[in-house]
């Protein structure tokens, strides 16, 4: 199943790097990169060029600071993460097409933190994380999802809202979940899926 979407924007986290190829092929096909701050380090040493680097800059080696100061973009600003100082940036400049990459893999506080957040970011862009796992997708609404039979599925709520669902192995039906546990490892029946929900969700789908 291809569900490589139409790239526009890839964010690179200062998370673990990708190494499935999914990601990988994201950032290779991407048509503007961003980088954190904390990531451009990374990216660069493995012979990357970002098209602009955000964040707070107190990462960014004094060499790269240098080398790329045309195309840094400091933001100051301590009541949000450099994650989110990048998909303001990225709005700012009409680049509302947005796949981030990077955004898991090392301290698991910071790995929430960020997943939370795809629910905040779909109230002003198009979003989604691809991992080396799979896709967080955030969502509202009645969303049909592309999938294929035994696909993982993974639900996590982040109102306090009714969600039913459509050809999953585990149905549910105007259900409100009160912790994430429950609404994970869950399956697909066929090639698509239904989440309904007046809430915002946060779905996880794995890899074929």
């Amino acid at each position: 199943m291809d569900i490589l979407p139409q790239v526009s924007t890839v964010i690179i986290a200062n998370g673990r790097f990708p190494s499935h190829p999914l990601p990988l092929s994201l950032i290779e096909r991407a048509e503007y990169i961003v980088c954190t701050d904390g990531a451009a380090n990374d990216f660069i040493e493995r012979g990357g060029r970002p098209d602009a680097i955000v964040g707070d800059c107190d990462s960014i080696s004094e060499e790269n600071r240098l080398r790329y100061a045309p195309i840094l973009h400091p933001d100051p600003d301590q009541e949000t993460n450099d994650l989110t100082k990048s998909v303001q940036f990225c709005v700012r400049h009409g680049r509302k097409e947005i796949v981030i990459v990077g955004g898991t893999g090392y301290r698991e506080d910071h790995t929430l933190g960020n997943i939370s957040l795809l629910a905040d970011y779909m109230e002003v862009a198009t979003v989604e994380m691809y991992t080396n796992y799979g896709i967080f997708t955030p969502m509202r609404g009645s969303v049909e999802f592309a999938g294929f039979p035994g696909q993982q599925v993974s639900l996590f709520p982040i109102d306090r809202a009714a969600i039913t669902t459509h050809n999953l192995k585990y149905p549910l039906t105007n259900r409100i979940l009160t912790n994430w546990w429950q609404g994970t490892l869950n399956e697909s029946l066929g090639s698509s899926f239904m989440i309904e929900s007046s809430g915002r969700v946060v779905l996880f789908r794995t890899y074929a």
